[in-house]
């Protein structure tokens, strides 16, 4: 089931933002004024690409996917699977657990299932496995790293923008009856950059690493579950160590579910 948190997130926040200036009488679409719109959301998001490479930009639709309708994953949900298996396979045999695997979904489960099945060396599974946790870590920051850098851009393009709009209004005090129009144009692009740093980039990069980290904690509970199954451990104590790995709040859920 996807998790749409940043998406009802920044949804909400942006309505909570229309509706404050309806009711202090001002109107939306004085906020959307096209000039320091496309300064700040163009030239922040230029500017982000500028700090990495091309390979990066390409990927950042994709981050954006994920980071909206991405799936939030649980250790706790691994830990039934696990001891599943290592039920299974202390009764019947590792060989027993090939079938099994046929209907689990998570790849990097069966993958380490397999590489026990096939009696690869404890530590050296552990290393592959490891190596995999350190690339999803990579991944995690480098998909986060164009919002984050975004995040920080923003706000001082926007001032850009107001400077800009500043300079055009010095240049037309002559005409007292468009400064008003002219002043409030000019601050709009500092809100603009201030509210998509804090309301939109910031917030998607940090739901990208809290993916991440969920994912990598969901792998390291995995490692330790793979590895007991190949020793042959307890079901029971398979259970115990893994919820034992799990945030305190997850426990009591990983116990009612066994």
């Amino acid at each position: 089931m996807k998790d749409v948190a940043a998406a009802a997130g920044v949804g909400g926040a942006m309505a909570v933002i229309v509706a404050s200036n309806i009711m202090e009488g001002g109107s939306p679409a004085a906020l959307l004024i096209p000039a320091p719109m496309l300064l700040v959301w163009g030239a922040t998001i230029l500017v982000s690409i500028a700090g990495g490479t091309m390979s990066d930009a390409k990927s950042v639709v994709g981050s954006l996917k994920r980071a909206l309708t991405g799936k939030a994953e649980s250790s706790a949900d691994v830990v039934p699977i696990v001891v599943g298996l290592a039920d299974k396979a202390r009764k019947e045999g590792l060989l027993s657990l090939e079938d099994s695997l046929k209907d689990i979904d998570d790849e990097f489960l069966v993958k380490g299932v397999t590489m026990a099945i096939d009696g690869t060396d404890p530590e050296e599974m552990r290393d592959i496995l490891e190596g995999e946790v350190a690339a999803k870590r990579a991944a995690t920051k480098h998909s986060a790293k164009f919002f984050t850098d975004a995040a920080g851009y923003a706000p001082t393009i926007g001032i850009i923008g107001t400077v800009m709009g500043l300079v055009h209004v010095l240049e037309n005090l002559a005409k007292p009856e468009e400064l008003g129009h002219l002043i409030a144009a000019a601050f709009i692009a500092t809100l603009w950059g201030v509210m998509s740093a804090n309301v939109f980039f910031m917030p998607i990069g940090n739901r990208l690493k809290r993916l991440g980290e969920l994912e990598i904690s969901r792998m390291e509970v995995t490692i330790e579950g793979v590895l007991a199954i190949q020793a042959g451990a307890n079901p029971r104590i398979v259970a115990q160590k893994l919820r034992s790995l799990l945030p305190v709040h997850e426990q009591q859920a990983a116990a009612e579910a066994a």
